[in-house]
């Protein structure tokens, strides 16, 4: 690979692989630092990802690295998997990259070498830092401005002066040709972009819309208990209650110094699918089907974490759905219960927190949610969270990733390119 030099700062980084053993072990220092720092740190894949394509590169391997070979050695894909449907090495890439920015943009002090992975390629590459002093090499060529000076005329002295002021209007003038040049090109692709912009649902679904495989859309299921047919008949005039439905339509007639016993209560797996998370559920099947992708209702037991790495999915509700609690437990917007109080809260010392507000009758005044679309670090997969306090949370949590107008609004302040981050 042929070195370059570029300055930054008071350096010249050249770009080249280690050819000695202290350049090697100079990068793998550089590799522990980074895998140890907080961008790294909390994710499992970002660390796997960048091992490997560094450790490719050290041992020599001069064939570039292949998206399908990464995801079936990283993601435990079939080694013919199409690349095209299942954007996920290059969703982790796009990872790897954004926290080695962030590393180097807040790691204080110079380093030997700078560990980067180019965009458009899966291959690390090694800046190495190189004294401001190798710049400056003079050339043996070039004679000194002394005996320049000692065998310069008077004559050529003034056609010199005329040719470089010649040189120096035809620079001017060639560089405001190709600055207006630029500009009409830059002005023309703008048009272009905004006019082949996706909306913001198109942007925010994409990376679940590209994987051939079916979006899950994955509810909890609690324990719920019912009172027995005896109970309803112990406490209820004759031939009351007498049916199933008017059992499920209509509570028993118990008073508040009424006793039960445990064996009152009877276990029913058959219900128990909370309000909002139904609602949110069928908006966002029915979103995914005007889009044209496939999905699949999975309620309670009926999926794993091992369905997690195997497909996209929508998790429902918060704290009914351990799911959703396990992989947005270290995000910004935590679900946290505190002294028996659920809540919303921000991480960090001075975080904000937000409760649902519950009226005199218990009625739902107010409600809070959060929604998250990431690349599971566990998982490989895309993992989209809807998910409220209360049910009325949930809900609004399913309205806002099935709204055109709700994702423009909630994301119009929003970095450029919230499109590759989580």
């Amino acid at each position: 690979m042929a070195s370059s030099a570029e300055p930054i700062g008071n350096q010249v980084h050249r770009s080249s692989c280690p050819t000695t053993d202290d350049e090697r072990a100079a990068v793998l220092r550089e590799l522990e630092s980074i895998l140890s720092s907080p961008f790294f740190h909390t994710s499992k894949r970002s660390k796997q990802f960048l091992s490997y394509v560094v450790q490719h590169r050290l041992e020599g391997h001069e064939e570039p690295l292949k998206e399908r070979t990464i995801g079936k050695d990283l993601f435990q894909r079939p080694p013919g998997y199409a690349t095209g449907d299942d954007p996920v090495v290059r969703v982790q890439a796009g990872e790897v990259r954004r926290r080695l920015e962030q590393y180097y943009h807040s790691t204080p002090g110079p380093s030997p070498v700078r560990i980067e992975l180019p965009v458009g390629a899966y291959a690390a590459e090694f800046r190495w830092a190189v004294a401001e002093s190798a710049r400056y090499e003079p050339d043996p060529t070039e004679s000194s401005p002394e005996e320049s000076a000692r065998v310069r005329t008077p004559l050529q002295g003034e056609t010199g002066r005329r040719a470089r002021k010649h040189q120096l209007v035809t620079r001017i003038l060639s560089g405001v040709a190709i600055g207006l040049v630029l500009a009409a090109v830059l002005v023309e692709s703008a048009v272009y972009r905004a006019g082949a912009r996706k909306s913001a649902i198109d942007q925010f679904w994409s990376p679940v819309l590209g994987p051939s495989a079916p979006v899950l859309i994955c509810l909890a299921k609690p324990t719920v208990y019912r009172p027995s047919a005896d109970l309803y008949h112990r406490y209820s005039e004759p031939h009351a209650f007498s049916t199933e439905s008017e059992r499920l339509s209509q509570p028993p007639p118990l008073q508040p110094n009424d006793k039960l016993v445990w064996g009152d209560m009877v276990q029913y797996p058959d219900y128990g699918v909370a309000v909002g998370d139904v609602y949110a559920a069928i908006q966002l099947s029915a979103l995914l089907g005007r889009m044209g992708k496939q999905s699949q209702v999975r309620i309670g037991n009926n999926y794993s974490f091992e369905d997690l790495r195997n497909f996209p999915a929508i998790v429902v509700g918060a704290f009914n759905n351990r799911w959703t609690m396990q992989m947005t437990s270290n995000l910004h917007f935590a679900f946290v219960e505190e002294n028996g109080k659920q809540m919303i809260r921000e991480q960090g010392p001075l975080g904000r927190a937000w409760s649902p507000k519950v009226g005199p009758h218990g009625e739902v005044a107010e409600d809070f949610g959060v929604v998250t679309r990431l690349l599971n670090s566990e998982t490989g997969q895309f993992v989209v969270a809807a998910a409220g306090l209360l049910a009325n949370g949930t809900q609004a949590a399913g309205e806002l990733v099935s709204s055109q107008k709700f994702l423009e609004d909630a994301l119009r302040t929003a970095p450029p390119d919230w499109t590759r981050k989580n």
